[in-house]
């Protein structure tokens, strides 16, 4: 790329855009039809460049704001932007690349991680719980683990999908991560059964938390 540019960067997304990719991504209600490889090469040819980031995001072009994710400075923004940016956010890759690659990296990650929590919003809600499944992995302590088990148990079988996913994944990253709270969250996944039946290719883990528990447990004996 010649120049680092709103309309460059949109012109090079424009020039690989491919139908096939376009038709696999609406499948799981993404509305971008580049390669993730291919958004990543331009990003790293742009290097980071945080005023750059700030307008590719506002064009509203889910691609260019894959590549604004990329090129920003997560330490840049304000709580408020973050939150902004959440409930703006509305693709699930966006989303999802928001809160790993800018929410995570960022110095408000665990006041937003509680207030998006119990959010209204289930998207913003699921943005919480997804925060709150990385600090289960990464950073535990004050986690009150069995207060969280009992809320997925209460709340996890009728929440809506993308929350239920969120949810989900907190559940199994609890009864991986906690060999004292493992025999609950087994319990809790197999009296509520969600995701029991979710398609899975072979040689992949299915996201039913029992199985997916049981399998990662496996692997590190």
């Amino acid at each position: 790329m010649t120049e680092a540019t709103v309309p460059a960067v949109m012109a090079a997304l424009a020039d690989l855009e491919d139908p096939k990719i376009l038709a696999v991504n609406q499948r799981h209600g993404d509305d971008h039809a580049v390669n993730l490889t291919k958004v990543r090469a331009i990003a790293k040819s742009v290097k980071t460049n945080h005023d750059l980031a700030l307008e590719l995001w506002a064009s509203g072009d889910s691609a260019a704001r894959l590549v604004s994710l990329l090129i920003c400075r997560p330490k840049n923004f304000s709580a408020a932007e973050l939150d902004a940016m959440m409930r703006d956010a509305r693709i699930p890759k966006v989303r999802d690349w928001l809160i790993n690659y800018v929410v995570a990296k960022s110095p408000h990650m665990e006041d937003l991680r509680v207030a998006w929590f119990d959010d209204k919003d289930p998207m913003v809600a699921a943005a919480g719980w997804a925060l709150t499944s990385l600090r289960v992995r990464k950073s535990p302590e004050g986690l009150d683990m069995p207060a969280l088990l009992t809320l997925i148990e209460q709340d996890m079988k009728d929440a809506p999908d993308r929350l239920q996913w969120e949810m989900n994944n907190t559940l199994a990253n609890i009864g991986i991560e906690n060999a004292d709270l493992r025999d609950r969250a087994l319990d809790v996944g197999e009296r509520l059964e969600v995701l029991k039946d979710y398609p899975t290719p072979p040689n992949c883990t299915s996201p039913y938390a029992p199985a997916w528990i049981n399998e990662m447990v496996n692997r590190q004996t």
